[in-house]
């Protein structure tokens, strides 16, 4: 059994910690309390769920590189197909909550392999609409899909997270990244081999098969002990006083992710418009900006763990949150290629830890309800981004626009220092 290179002490669900300082609760010390290790770092489990997070960005990368071909289908203006596309969202942002409380009923891992399956199904459909409300009805499940997989999976990441006394959360949100990575590639290569519904047929097919293979995995592992509130002394003063505060703990988390999410909503949307028309990049490496900044994401993601342990938590989350901050200046106001493809990568690297961490101590202070009311945020925070950029890039100009993405780094970068005080 490989042993943590610190004490699991120094990540133990902060709901822990509140009952720890609150008076009339139990004295005994945090660690006699903490659930035991069931699974080495690298077991069955957590690789199943890896393959999760991976199949996650696959199928929705997959569908995203064929956007064009499916409006073409439909004969989607851009307004009609913003329209179509907030469908996916408000599918997504209706069924976190839910699914928050089916993890809690159910089990997050049963939820987690009911949700893949459900985006795998959906995925194809988009290909075989012909008209944008059926197009927005398709994406209403599809974002369901979505969002139910994402509360689903975090949730049982949170779960293993406690059980192995590590905090290798940024590792499953490496996954996420790398499955999107490869699915880009895989899509653009295909594009013009294979028509839109074959693409997301496959695709489709392709999860289902992956779903049923990990999730037997997944469901055949030792269950983690499952985080949540206890409330079994609610009756208790120092319980009733610390549970108000773990929900406070959650929304700050939550706001911690919409500045993270903010920030790669806009530059998804927004940093090939910026490389072509303020920096005067070719069309070609205004991609590769973007690329670089995805890169730089899922680099910093794989090392998450190692400097979650090296620096601690919050120290990573505030370097991490100035380093993007900075990031983001140079790349939108800079005024040569390279400096701003820097500019992006330091950004990629800074934001890359921020939303898996604050979705992880999130789900440590309120179980799985808490990983869903943070994702929404989360997931708002994306939904706005791309829209406020645009507002503001009309009134001010498109650079002075992305230094917002830096003010809300900034912001992720301090809020958790005040969880941290809380």
């Amino acid at each position: 059994m490989v042993r943590a290179a610190q004490p699991y002490c120094d990540f133990v669900p902060l709901r822990n910690k509140i009952r720890a300082h609150a008076p009339n609760t139990r004295t005994s010390p945090q660690c006699r309390s903490t659930p035991s290790v069931t699974d080495s770092p690298w077991g069955a489990a957590r690789l199943a769920l890896t393959v999760f997070f991976t199949l996650d960005g696959f199928l929705f990368a997959t569908w995203v590189v064929r956007i064009p071909d499916v409006r073409n289908q439909v004969s989607a203006s851009h307004s009609a197909l913003g329209l179509a596309l907030l469908c996916l969202s408000i599918g997504a942002v209706l069924t976190m909550p839910v699914v928050g409380r089916l993890c809690l009923r159910y089990g997050s891992r049963p939820v987690t392999v009911g949700s893949l399956a459900l985006l795998s199904l959906a995925v194809p459909l988009p290909a075989h609409t012909h008209s944008v409300a059926a197009l927005g009805g398709v994406l209403l499940l599809f974002g369901a899909g979505y969002g139910g997989a994402n509360v689903a999976m975090n949730s049982a990441a949170v779960d293993l997270v406690a059980q192995l006394r590590r905090p290798v959360m940024p590792s499953f949100h490496a996954g996420y990244s790398l499955g999107g990575l490869l699915g880009a590639s895989v899509g653009g290569l295909l594009a013009g081999t294979l028509s839109a519904s074959w693409a997301l047929a496959l695709g489709g097919l392709l999860g289902l098969a992956v779903t049923s293979a990990a999730g037997a995995v997944l469901l055949r592992s030792p269950d983690a002990p499952q985080v949540a509130p206890d409330r079994s002394d609610a009756a208790g003063q120092g319980a009733g006083r610390a549970l108000p505060r773990a929900r406070l703990v959650v929304v700050m988390l939550g706001l911690t992710a919409l500045c993270t999410a903010y920030g790669e909503g806009a530059i998804a949307d927004w940093t090939t418009v910026h490389l072509r028309d303020d920096v005067h990049a070719s069309t070609g490496t205004a991609a590769v900006g973007y690329a670089a900044y995805a890169f730089a994401m899922s680099t910093g993601r794989v090392g998450g763990t190692w400097l979650s342990i090296r620096l601690g938590q919050a120290r990573l989350m505030l370097l991490g949150g100035l380093a993007a901050a900075a990031g983001m200046v140079l790349a939108a106001l800079a005024p040569t290629v390279p400096l701003a493809l820097g500019g992006f990568v330091l950004v990629g690297l800074g934001l890359a830890n921020l939303f898996p961490l604050a979705i992880a101590q999130a789900g440590a202070a309120g179980g799985p309800q808490g990983v869903a009311l943070a994702s929404t945020l989360g997931y708002g925070g994306m939904l706005i981004g791309p829209v406020v950029i645009g507002f503001l890039a009309d009134a001010a100009g498109l650079p002075l626009a992305l230094t917002t993405v830096a003010v809300a780094a900034t912001a992720a970068a301090f809020l958790p220092l005040s969880v941290r005080r809380r």
